[in-house]
């Protein structure tokens, strides 16, 4: 039976308190003999799922039995398709979850529910971008997450040196339109990027997962040491305090404002991973920003000048 059919089955005898095979049928889509057979199944399964014969009979959950999912409040429910309802947009199965679940909703939540689903649209493509294409690979790697298969990868490192590994899928993140895997490796766990993958195979070996872990724990430790090293120089500089907001865009959270100056101006502290990264950011400034350290920002800002200049001093 399939998993979106059980929760729509439970959600719908939750509202509603009794049903037909008939009427579920109608509901899900499917035959009446399907919508049997998984009630059937619910009842093998140890849910307090009981028949009753005759007129106006049907399913009940015996004792008007409840799971998590059916204390949704008004308010739960228009959050829960405020959250989903973007997904819909981009993908045909979580449409028609939501469909079966809006009509396992309670008939007073339905309307702000449906409504909810459709309040909000996401489009991750930058202005001038083409469509971004999620990666075909994310489909293999999520279901050998969720059966808990090892995959054989090929992957190419950031030197494009190739290697072959057995690892354990742990779990996929979506960072600003870039895919990641975490996974156990033979040296613990490790991240990969989906569009380094070369070939993903997955095997019928069971993966292993430590009992304690979690993805957003995981990733948090991977982003703490992402930027770690994206902020292992830093550099002061002054700039007018309405060019604030353009430094961010550029440094994110490693922009600081340090204490305002005269004139309007402001002394900013930037990082990034070296010193020709800053400087590359801010030599389009020109005269607009000064540097007051480190000395290694200041040489190489002195020499993309120099650059620069002899590329263009004949040029009039």
């Amino acid at each position: 039976m399939r998993a979106d059919r059980l929760v729509a089955t439970l959600l719908l005898m939750q509202s509603r308190g009794r049903v037909t095979a008939a009427e579920l049928a109608g509901e899900l889509e499917v035959s009446v003999a399907t919508a049997r057979r998984d009630l059937e199944a619910l009842s093998a399964a140890g849910i307090p799922v009981y028949p009753q014969a005759g007129r106006g009979g049907g399913w009940s959950l015996v004792g008007g039995a409840r799971t998590d999912l059916s204390g949704l409040s008004a308010t739960e429910a228009q959050a829960l398709f405020l959250l989903v309802g973007p997904a819909a947009a981009v993908s045909g199965e979580a449409k028609a979850a939501l469909r079966k679940l809006v009509r396992a909703l309670p008939q007073t939540f339905r309307a702000d529910a449906e409504a909810a689903a459709g309040a909000t649209m996401i489009d991750p493509t930058r202005w001038g971008e083409r469509d971004r294409r999620r990666p075909e690979l994310v489909d293999l790697l999520q279901a050998a997450v969720v059966r808990r298969r090892k995959v054989r990868l090929t992957y190419a490192g950031s030197a494009r040196e190739r290697s072959e590994r057995l690892i354990d899928p742990w779990g996929l993140i979506d960072k600003d339109d870039i895919w990641y895997l975490i996974a156990g490796t033979e040296r613990g766990q490790r991240t990969f990027r989906i569009d380094r993958i070369i070939e993903a195979e997955p095997t019928d070996q069971t993966a292993e997962r430590p009992d304690d872990f979690t993805l957003a724990d995981a990733w948090e430790q991977v982003v703490g040491e992402v930027e770690r090293r994206r902020s292992r120089t830093w550099a002061t500089v002054i700039i007018e305090a309405r060019f604030v907001p353009v430094l961010r865009t550029h440094f994110g959270r490693h922009c600081h404002t340090d204490g305002e100056l005269d004139h309007g101006r402001v002394r900013v502290r930037l990082a990034a991973p070296t010193p020709l990264d800053i400087a590359r950011n801010l030599a389009g400034w020109g005269a607009m920003i000064e540097v007051v350290e480190p000395r290694t920002v200041q040489a190489e800002l002195a020499r993309i000048g120099a650059e620069l200049a002899g590329q263009y001093a004949g040029e009039r």
